[in-house]
């Protein structure tokens, strides 16, 4: 397998930064600024399969299931950060999104060596935690051959799970055995072989679409407003105000008194304000609505 990775677009030279060694700073910012804008471009090749992952993950959640990210190095710690986010952002429970990466949390911070090489071991972190065929795995691999993501998504696979394989390879063995590959061609880097750059990058604005994509079809935001989120502290609070007053046309001092009254909650408090009613009637509208603003308001009386 050691015999791939020469071959790895990741891994060519960039003839475009091959003097990289004798620019001046402000050239070399402007070399990697010319490479980035090739990113978004990369991306938009394969926004259909984008599209469909975020399908399969909201019926994933719709059904009681989960959503994993696994990873190494870079890769895994993206994931990780996405799935960080979400509990905040959008209020999902603890483990909803989890975000695993080989070597475990010390990886993180550190490399650990040798970590991404052990397939089975990709198989045995999923196991730990109690991973089911109503759970989807996204398998992230800048490279598309890690064989700790690969092990990953042969487990998930067997399970009968739904997966989905984020890579900078096209046509990748890690895609191979995804049943969505997202693979995006974002060439050889600034830098030889540093996936951190452009494929970092393009799997980094891949997670946030897959999350926040999942959680619109969700009902976790009202028009563009993310009226779930948890306010833990003065800048959430504070958001939390103006995403009432711009959802209800309210002052900032009445949209902070409905909040109280909610618990915080900018959706129930929204709810409340439009339809005319209580907390707990707002908070069983939004219920049969199935989390969405807008069709909790416009319930018939």
């Amino acid at each position: 397998m050691e015999r791939e990775i020469p071959n790895l677009k990741t891994e060519q030279v960039n003839e475009e930064t091959i003097r990289l060694d004798r620019m001046s700073a402000l050239e070399i910012v402007r070399a990697m600024n010319r490479e980035d804008r090739t990113v978004p471009e990369a991306v938009a090749q394969v926004l259909p399969q984008v599209a469909r992952t975020i399908d399969r993950m909201e019926e994933t959640i719709r059904n009681g299931g989960r959503i994993f990210y696994i990873g190494a190095g870079t890769s895994g710690r993206l994931g990780i950060l996405d799935a960080s986010e979400c509990p905040p952002t959008f209020s999902t429970p603890p483990g909803l999104v989890t975000g695993l990466i080989a070597g475990g949390d010390q990886a993180i911070r550190s490399a650990v060596e040798g970590a991404e090489d052990s397939a089975e071991q990709g198989a045995e972190d999923l196991k730990a935690h109690a991973f089911t065929p109503s759970d989807f795995l996204v398998g992230l691999a800048a490279s598309g051959r890690t064989p700790y993501v690969r092990g990953a998504l042969v487990h998930a696979r067997k399970l009968g799970a739904g997966t989905a394989a984020v890579t900078a390879n096209p046509g990748s063995p890690v895609g191979a055995e995804a049943e969505i590959a997202i693979e995006v061609d974002t060439g050889p880097e600034v830098l030889m072989g540093s996936t951190r750059l452009k494929a970092g990058t393009a799997q980094k604005m891949i997670l946030n679409m897959l999350s926040t994509g999942t959680m619109v079809r969700l009902g976790k935001i009202h028009r563009n407003l993310m009226v779930d989120l948890q306010p833990t502290n003065e800048k959430l609070r504070d958001r939390a105000i103006r995403i009432v007053e711009l959802s209800t046309g309210v002052s900032g001092q009445q949209a902070a008194d409905v909040l109280k009254r909610c618990g915080g909650d900018p959706k129930t408090a929204i709810v409340s304000i439009l339809a005319r009613c209580g907390p707990e009637e707002a908070k069983a509208r939004l219920q049969r609505a199935g989390g969405r603003v807008g069709d909790a308001v416009a319930e018939p009386e």
